[in-house]
């Protein structure tokens, strides 16, 4: 038996990761604010299981007391691996960094950086106290590796998944755990966020033209095709390089 976890599961790359999992005959946790329904029924349509807690991840307390209730629930099943996906993230405070107001910020760095940092940490350790493996990946983006006006927030934050992926997996590989900790940069996809990206102002977001010529011109990807490189990558537990930054433009 194996168990999925996916954060910002009601929508966008979260989704299509949780229901090719489930198609994949994985059990799927899902977390988010809202909850999405399809999801039961591609469950029962695969006959795993999908179980949904709300949390709000900009709270460290919440997100130890829903650990609490997902650990219960996996490890009693004596799973044969467990994968992580730190989907969930924020965009807003979207401006220039001396106009950011310091509770928006704070809210963006917690949802961004604390909140897979702490669930990882969490799951790497029950992993290694009950000997699963874990496959821990966080998404990531380009904007880790470069400045992008009016996205400071966005692209520390960013950075900073990168570094903690490969100080973890470095961690791992000392220890010999078989853990394994990966980020990924899916690309520029069709979600919400980059709809909220589009409708930025372009005195707070440089860069606001060119994304919309990525609608414009059909560039965006799909998010069920970028969600299946990614289950591909985990379910192939051999292979996973730990402490990688792997980029969907590799397999495309």
């Amino acid at each position: 038996m194996r168990y999925g976890i996916v954060t910002g599961v009601s929508k966008g790359l979260g989704e299509s990761v949780a229901k090719i999992l489930m198609e994949a005959g994985i059990h799927v946790i899902g977390i988010s604010r809202s909850i999405n329904d399809s999801l039961n029924e591609i469950a029962r349509q695969n006959n795993v299981s999908f179980h949904h807690f709300t949390c709000d991840l900009g709270d460290v307390d919440a997100i130890e007391e829903t650990f609490g209730h997902m650990s219960s629930l996996i490890f009693s099943e004596e799973p044969s691996s467990v994968y992580l996906v730190n989907n969930a993230a924020v965009l807003d405070p979207i401006d220039k960094s001396m106009n950011l107001d310091s509770h928006g910020l704070a809210y963006h760095v917690k949802v961004n950086s604390l909140a897979p940092m702490v669930l990882t940490n969490l799951f790497l350790e029950k992993a290694t106290e009950k000997d699963v493996p874990l496959i821990g990946a966080t998404i990531t983006s380009g904007a880790a590796e470069r400045p992008v006006y009016g996205w400071s927030a966005y692209c520390s934050t960013k950075a900073s998944i990168n570094m903690y992926t490969k100080t973890a997996a470095l961690e791992q590989d000392e220890l010999k755990t078989r853990n394994k900790v990966i980020a990924f940069s899916p690309g520029v996809m069709d979600t919400q966020m980059q709809e909220k990206i589009r409708a930025s102002n372009k005195d707070e977001f440089i860069e606001v033209d060119t994304f919309k010529g990525y609608k414009n011109k059909n560039l965006l990807k799909d998010t069920d095709a970028i969600g299946g490189v990614l289950v591909d990558i985990l379910t192939d537990e051999s292979s996973v390089e730990n402490g990688k930054i792997y980029n969907v433009k590799d397999y495309f």
